[in-house]
């Protein structure tokens, strides 16, 4: 594993888990939610809240070689991220209880892997938390109704590795970077705010100016 993922950070540098995902979504708009501290919900968001307060009923269910507990707190001082988990699955294997996360997202498999990066940093919090290896989790998506299974193999946890040293080095430069059109802003639930297609040149020239005063 490379030095990212080795490096150690204190509770208080610790970052929302939840920020990996609108880092790879979009960087800007990352910066908006945790560095500006602005949100915005949307029909998407909405329904996504709902499906993962759904998820969220406290409580664990017990059933023959398996429990499940629902909003778990979770912590990695070597992402350096906090946050919960909607759904971790406990099997029963031989002599220990071999956790299985469940991510719920609200619409359909992504291309990208922003989904898998957030699953496996949970892993990785698990993992910390509980000193147990776990292989594989689970995406289930509301439009769908369907598990993606999901294996966290080396390359996916070197990604979210790097991904969370990266969302980190973004908060702390207090910068939140210029606007740039995509198709992806339409459903952004900050596009009315962020205005990419009006603000990017204004943006830019803001962006070039903090990085000139930071020297």
């Amino acid at each position: 594993m490379n030095s990212t993922y080795e490096h150690k950070f204190s509770n208080s540098q610790l970052l929302p888990l939840s920020g990996l995902q609108h880092y790879l979504f979009c960087e800007r708009q990352c910066a908006l939610i945790h560095i500006e501290e602005i949100w915005s919900e949307n029909i998407f968001t909405a329904q996504g809240r709902q499906l993962h307060e759904k998820a969220h009923e406290s409580g664990v269910e017990r059933h023959k070689g398996l429990k499940i507990a629902r909003d778990l707190s979770l912590k990695s001082l070597k992402l350096g991220l906090s946050g919960k988990a909607d759904v971790v699955e406990f099997h029963r294997e031989v002599k220990i209880w071999r956790p299985f996360p469940v991510e719920y997202k609200r619409g359909k498999p992504k291309k990208n892997s922003c989904d898998k990066v957030q699953l496996c940093a949970q892993a990785i919090c698990l993992e910390e938390m509980l000193d147990v290896e776990i292989p594989r989790g689970a995406l289930f998506y509301g439009k769908t109704r369907r598990r993606l299974d999901v294996e966290l193999d080396v390359a996916l946890r070197v990604l979210t590795a790097e991904t969370a040293a990266a969302y980190h080095r973004l908060i702390e430069s207090g910068i939140t970077p210029p606007a740039e059109y995509s198709k992806k802003c339409e459903s952004c639930s900050l596009k009315d705010i962020c205005r990419p297609k009006g603000t990017a040149h204004r943006s830019v020239a803001r962006y070039l100016g903090n990085i000139m005063r930071m020297e």
